[in-house]
């Protein structure tokens, strides 16, 4: 697909040269008939480029060397078709900097019964040869994603395309800048944590702007570029009459598209792909800038309340990901529970800032006050979430760690909030409230989450792998006693592992 048509994989076979030159042949126009397979099934959003079959540690050092200083390669694809000795392969494992998937697989699905022989044998050694490399894999504590099944199932190309999306938004990061408007909000401390060990371990850099600065693109906002926008606004939703031109709040909305247009000019000219704000920081804007938020959402830059940079970051990576999937992603916050036996739920919400990519209808564009942040009353596109099952994710600073928190939840139809008008969803956390919520609190979590219909635990699974960090999962078989002693366990083996550095 498009979104990822700067991105590709690369393939490497693993073989020696024991069996002869007849061998290598053989293995070279396998691979080059996977690649080709998997290319043109349709099912990957990554192309995937084969590079060849390496017999040798120079061969696989040269071409992980390579990969690293490819910025197209966001990651390598290994395939062990013969026995591949593992020591060839670990100076080019030191060396690699890409995720790797390792595919263990082979060229025929069925064993051919009555035309196998020895020679067929030394050939199709993938049980064989992805043994031996798996275990130096393993020796060496490089983190990868194993995928088993045969190369044309469905099933195990999902698995891949899985990975390719995380593989691409994991580069996507790592020239990721965050803009903070103002500060963290005063005194909150888990939004907060160490940039410098972000920058290290998860890729994005965070930098602080003073206000003033997006103010300063405010006022060169022209009319003409205010009138088009707010023209998109009448077409694209539905404007309530006070918010209609003639309406008593139109100039609420014509203020809240100068500060959109000056927000995306800023961020564009910075080249950050997400950014922060505070509603303690607004010194020059008219409102609290809720409508720009919420569209700049929609259009992949990641969000985050009150200085939360954390959270916009993940925002804009589970975005990157989900490209193209059905369902969106957006900023969320648990804002008040609603009890009722099994069928409690969280309301989900904030002041304004949620992505319409959730929405479940064409979002109402309205003017209401806004009882904090002491401006005049914002602008804001108001709509419920749509029906079905996502993942909740945060990512928190545990002082000698980041812990990534991913909890399932099912999002259902709330009551009408007629005096309540803002975008919200409301969800049951996965197993139930009384549990979901309980971990959740022992994880460390936040009240901010990045959230997706679109995506499942298993991109969150390679995110966290790839990304070296430790991930808990809240799911319909968590029980708070097994949890716990997931939590102490993880705690033993971080601070053990930090002891050994």
């Amino acid at each position: 697909m498009k979104a990822f048509e700067n991105f590709e994989v690369w393939f490497v076979t693993g073989a020696q040269l024991l069996y002869g030159g007849d061998a290598v042949i053989a293995v070279d126009a396998h691979s080059n008939e996977i690649v080709k397979g998997l290319n043109q099934a349709g099912n990957l959003p990554v192309k995937i480029v084969y590079k060849g079959t390496v017999n040798s540690a120079p061969e696989i050092l040269a071409t992980f060397k390579a990969a690293n200083n490819d910025p197209k390669c966001i990651g390598i694809i290994t395939w062990m078709h013969t026995f591949s000795p593992a020591k060839m392969w670990i100076h080019g494992l030191q060396e690699l900097k890409k995720p790797l998937l390792h595919l263990h697989t082979q060229f025929n699905k069925e064993i051919p019964w009555n035309e196998i022989d020895m020679d067929f044998m030394n050939l199709n050694q993938s049980a064989h040869g992805d043994r031996e490399f798996g275990h130096i894999v393993t020796r060496m504590r490089k983190n990868r994603k194993v995928v088993v099944g045969h190369w044309s199932d469905t099933k195990v190309q999902a698995k891949i395309s899985v990975w390719m999306r995380v593989a691409a938004a994991w580069a996507d990061a790592q020239d990721m800048l965050v803009v903070r408007f103002g500060d963290n909000m005063n005194n909150v401390a888990v939004t907060d944590g160490d940039k410098v060990e972000a920058e290290m371990r998860l890729g994005y850099h965070v930098d602080y702007y003073p206000i003033g600065d997006l103010v300063e693109y405010q006022d060169k906002v022209t009319d003409t570029d205010i009138n088009a926008l707010v023209a998109e606004y009448d077409a694209q939703y539905d404007v309530a009459e006070n918010a209609k031109a003639g309406g008593k709040d139109r100039q609420q909305v014509i203020e809240a598209a100068r500060t959109e247009i000056a927000l995306r000019r800023f961020l564009k000219d910075k080249g950050a792909k997400a950014f922060t704000t505070n509603f303690n920081a607004l010194h020059g804007l008219n409102q609290l800038p809720g409508l720009a938020c919420q569209r700049l959402m929609a259009e992949g830059y990641g969000f985050g309340a009150e200085g939360d940079w954390k959270t916009a970051a993940l925002v804009r990576t589970m975005w990157f990901m989900a490209q193209g999937l059905e369902g969106g992603t957006s900023f969320l916050e648990d804002y008040t529970y609603h009890f009722d036996g099994e069928k409690s739920a969280i309301l989900q919400a904030h002041m304004l800032e949620v992505s319409p990519e959730i929405a479940s209808a064409k979002p109402k564009l309205e003017v209401h006050p806004l009882g904090i942040g002491g401006k005049a009353d914002p602008a804001r596109l108001v709509f419920t979430a749509h029906e079905g099952t996502g993942v909740a994710a945060t990512v928190v600073d545990m002082g000698n760690r980041f812990r990534l928190i991913v909890n399932q939840v099912d999002v259902i139809k709330p009551q009408p909030l007629p005096k309540l008008p803002v975008a919200c969803a409301l969800w049951i956390p996965q197993p139930n409230l009384e549990i979901g919520a309980a971990a959740w609190i022992l994880a460390g979590g936040t009240h901010h989450t990045s959230f997706s219909f679109a995506l499942t635990q298993e991109f969150m699974e390679d995110y966290a792998e790839m990304a070296g960090i430790e991930m808990v999962v809240i799911d319909k078989d968590t029980t708070i006693s097994g949890f716990k002693k997931e939590l102490h366990m993880n705690e033993i083996y971080y601070m053990l592992n930090k002891a050994l550095m």
